[in-house]
C-alpha cells in the first residue's frame, strides 16, 4: 500500500515532539555534528539493502536514512535556519535547473553542461573531471572520476585492455623496491581494478563490502568448526585444512 502526503507531516510532527521539552532525552541531546556518524552509517545500511534484493529491507532502510534528513532539517528548523520544506524546494529548483534539456528549450543531454550548471552554482571554476569529493570512499571516488573521464571519450572501447592494464600493474607492484614505490604502484593497481570493476557493471565499493564480509564468515565458520572437534588452530596449514571446508556448500 502507497503512502500519501500526510506521511510526511506526521513524521515532521513526531520529530518536533521527540525535540520538544517533554520529548525524548537522547533526540533533545543531537546536534548536527552528534548525527554525522548516523548518515555515513544509514547510507552504507541503504547500500547493503539494495544488494540483498529485500525490498521489505529496503524501505526500512530507506526511512532510516531519510530520519536523518528530517532530523537534520528540524535541528536547523529550531536554529531558524531552514526546515524540511526548504530542503526539498531546494532540490526541486536544482533538478530542473540542472536538466535543461528536459524543462527548458536545450536539446540533448550533456555531461559538460551538466558540469557546467554544476560550477556555477558552486562558484567554482569548472574541471574537466568535475568536482573531487574528498570524504567519499576512495573505491566510489576512483569509480567516479573514471566515469567523468569516459564521458570525455576517455576509456577502453573493449574490457581486455583493461584485463591487461590490471596484469600490468600486478608486475609493477612486484617490480617496486621502496616503501613509496610499493604505495604507489599498488595504488595504481587498485585504480585499475576499479576500471575493470566499472567496465564490467560491478560497483567496486559493494563488491570488496561483500567479500570482507564472505571472509568474516569464512573465518568464523572455520573456527566454530576447529572448535566443535577440539582442535587447535595453531599451524597454517590446519588453518587451510578448515578454510577450505568452510567454504564447502556455499
Amino acid at each position: 500500500m502507497m503512502g500519501n502526503s500526510n506521511s510526511i507531516e506526521e513524521l515532521l510532527k513526531t520529530m518536533r515532539v521527540l525535540r520538544s521539552k517533554n520529548g525524548c532525552e537522547w533526540d533533545k541531546a543531537q546536534t548536527h555534528l552528534s548525527l554525522k556518524p548516523y548518515i555515513i552509517e544509514e547510507s552504507f545500511e541503504v547500500v547493503e539493502a539494495i544488494d540483498s534484493g529485500d525490498q521489505k529491507k529496503l524501505k526500512e532502510e530507506l526511512g532510516d536514512l531519510l530520519l536523518q534528513i528530517v532530523f537534520q532539517s528540524i535541528i536547523s528548523e529550531e536554529e531558524k535556519s531552514f526546515d524540511f520544506y526548504d530542503v526539498v524546494e531546494n532540490l526541486n529548483e536544482k533538478l530542473i535547473r540542472r536538466h535543461p534539456h528536459v524543462f527548458s528549450s536545450e536539446k540533448g543531454y550533456s555531461y559538460e553542461r551538466w558540469e557546467e550548471i554544476k560550477s556555477k552554482e558552486k562558484g567554482k571554476p569548472k574541471t574537466k573531471l568535475g568536482e573531487i569529493n574528498p570524504v567519499i570512499p576512495a573505491l566510489s571516488m576512483a569509480r567516479r572520476i573514471q566515469e567523468n573521464a569516459a564521458e570525455y571519450g576517455f576509456d577502453w572501447k573493449e574490457v581486455d585492455p583493461v584485463y591487461d592494464k590490471v596484469y600490468e600493474e600486478i608486475e609493477e607492484v612486484k617490480n617496486a623496491k621502496s616503501p613509496s614505490q610499493k604505495e604507489e604502484e599498488i595504488g595504481d593497481l587498485l585504480f585499475a581494478v576499479v576500471n575493470l570493476s566499472r567496465h564490467l557493471g560491478i560497483d567496486p565499493e559493494s563488491a570488496l563490502r561483500r567479500s570482507t564480509t564472505k571472509f568474516v564468515n569464512r573465518f568464523e565458520k572455520m573456527n566454530k568448526m576447529a572448535e566443535n572437534e577440539g582442535i587447535e588452530l595453531k599451524s597454517l596449514e590446519v588453518m587451510e585444512e578448515f578454510w577450505k571446508k568452510s567454504k564447502e556448500g556455499e
